[in-house]
């Protein structure tokens, strides 16, 4: 049975994303894990409005900005993909880390 870590990432910051998913590329290739992606999925336009007191009506205009987000998956090496959780990641960056559990082709299920 192996575990496959999934690593997603996402920042309105660009380059400090890109800095970070070719850091997080770089340790594994040097650690001999396997790894795939990462996956680009389409940056995310937001949009936030702005009032410019508490009571409803009178706003500024809104505030426009785009999420940029990558995906990472390292099969087996739990004690490397463990490493990377525990890293120090940017503030600017939001990680969120899932362990799968998959079962070999073929095997039973009791």
């Amino acid at each position: 049975m192996t575990f496959v870590t999934k690593l997603s990432l996402e920042s309105g910051d660009r380059a400090v994303l890109e800095e970070t998913v070719t850091d997080i590329k770089e340790f594994l290739e040097r650690k001999g894990a396997e790894c795939r992606g990462p996956f680009n999925d389409p940056p995310e336009r937001l949009s936030v409005p702005q009032y410019r007191n508490l009571s409803p009506g009178d706003r500024f205009s809104s505030w426009d900005y785009s999420v940029y987000s990558r995906r990472l998956e390292i099969h087996g090496n739990d004690h490397i993909a463990r490493q990377i959780g525990h890293r120090e990641f940017p503030k600017s960056l939001h990680v969120e880390i899932e362990v799968e559990h998959r079962k070999p082709a073929g095997h039973r299920r009791s």
